[in-house]
């Protein structure tokens, strides 16, 4: 079954740091290029990061310089660190692939950054 699995979501102050992992499986298991949405509560979902062909990763700018988005092959999973964290970061957080595809939005992981 085709799928993509959050983790690492979770509660933490202002200016701490967050790791989030996205692991495909499936036919969606050696898919190189995947990304980064949020959705915060009353807004859209938007992106925030990805990997959007080889070599080259793209960022909003809200994020630029303080979240980084990386891979790691052997384990076959997509990571997004977040450092600086801001309480408007705030938000579910889903990976998915790049471009997205419906079918694959799951559950998503909660981030929460307090003040």
């Amino acid at each position: 079954q085709a799928r993509l699995v959050e983790s690492g979501g979770g509660t933490v102050q202002a200016g701490g740091s967050l790791r989030l992992a996205c692991t495909p499986s499936g036919s969606l298991s050696k898919i190189n290029y995947l990304g980064w949405w949020r959705q915060a509560p009353g807004k859209q979902r938007e992106l925030v990061a990805a990997r959007v062909r080889a070599g080259t990763d793209t960022y909003a700018d809200p994020v630029k310089g303080r979240f980084t988005i990386s891979r790691d092959n052997a384990k076959n999973t997509m990571y997004l660190q977040m450092n600086m964290l801001k309480p408007e970061d705030t938000a579910v957080y889903y990976c998915n692939t790049y471009p997205p595809q419906h079918p694959y939005w799951g559950q998503g992981t909660q981030v929460t950054v307090s003040s």
